[in-house]
């Protein structure tokens, strides 16, 4: 496990869980996806990301997310 594929689960699973709560709670909690998207745009642009920052202080591995 890489820290790309950490982050980009991460991810997929916040998004996942802003929409499952969106619908059976409040719309409100599509703020959260909005904001986890912004921050994967940004960290696009800036190479910026907290959460690889994170995981690279845990001892994760840097790598390629779609190197085979």
């Amino acid at each position: 496990m890489n820290i790309d594929r950490m982050v980009m689960r991460f991810a997929g699973t916040m998004v996942i869980a802003s929409v499952a709560l969106a619908h059976f709670i409040s719309p409100w909690w599509l703020l959260l996806a909005l904001f986890v998207g912004a921050n994967l745009l940004q960290a696009s642009f800036t190479g910026f990301c907290p959460l690889a920052r994170i995981l690279a202080k845990l001892g994760l591995q840097p790598g390629c997310a779609f190197q085979k």
